[in-house]
């Protein structure tokens, strides 16, 4: 079963800032910061049973206007389709206040977590 919409809140804080994340040189939303909240917000539409989680596959996003430390960022992410019950392509978009900050589409696949732990390559 799955949500069709998702939307979360953040606060821009100092480890999420483009200097703290090696990003970029100025004291403002890390694009990367941006990004991991809109994957959070694309893994909260999916309900999931216990020994299935979903990965990122594609992002593909713009980010358009710089946010300070301490900005309330507002995320949404909605299905857009699902394909074979397990790829899920979401449009996510962040605002600061009424304001779009950034956008972009988002795909996920959904796998058996034990499954896809045991395939990941080990030292």
């Amino acid at each position: 079963m799955m949500n069709t919409k998702a939307e979360i809140e953040r606060v821009v804080e100092e480890s999420g800032l483009a200097t703290s994340m090696k990003s970029g040189s100025l004291n403002v939303l890390a694009t990367p910061q941006m990004i991991a909240w809109m994957e959070e917000a694309a893994c909260q539409c999916l309900k999931l049973d216990e020994d299935l989680t979903s990965v990122g596959t594609k992002l593909n996003v713009s980010h358009v206007k710089a946010s300070p430390l301490g900005a309330v960022i507002r995320i949404v992410a909605t299905i857009t389709n699902v394909e074979n019950d397990r790829k899920v392509s979401f449009w996510v978009e962040a605002y600061q206040g009424e304001d779009l900050i950034g956008e972009g589409s988002h795909e996920r696949v959904i796998v058996n977590a034990e499954k896809f732990v045991n395939k990941t390559y080990h030292f």
